[in-house]
């Protein structure tokens, strides 16, 4: 009788498992999904992020007049189109997926 209990408890649980991962693998995971806007953003912080990174150092004044008048358009843009609008937790995951791994020849 003993054995006959241990099988089914041990039926339920497996069933509950799989039916877990089941309904896990097919239920849709918008993680990664970003939407166009985010795309948008995620490409302006990581061109503004280029630049930064070409002048580690330097302020402002110190930047070619090229650079300077990218980064202020790509700020501006940043603020009016992403800041402005987005949830601070889509900056934030924007911010924390900029792309850091480019060589200085691209």
């Amino acid at each position: 009788m003993a054995s006959i209990l241990f099988l089914a408890i041990g039926i339920a649980v497996a069933t509950a498992l799989v039916g877990s991962v089941a309904f896990q693998s097919l239920a849709p995971t918008n993680d990664n999904v970003l939407s166009p806007l985010e795309k948008k953003c995620q490409e302006i912080a990581n061109e503004g992020y280029r630049i930064h990174s070409l002048y580690p150092d330097s302020n402002p004044e110190d930047l070619l007049e090229d650079d300077m008048n990218r980064l202020l358009y790509l700020d501006n843009l940043w603020i009016k189109d992403c800041v402005s609008v987005l949830p601070a937790d889509s900056i934030f995951s924007i911010v924390n997926n900029v792309e850091r791994d480019f060589s200085y020849g691209e």
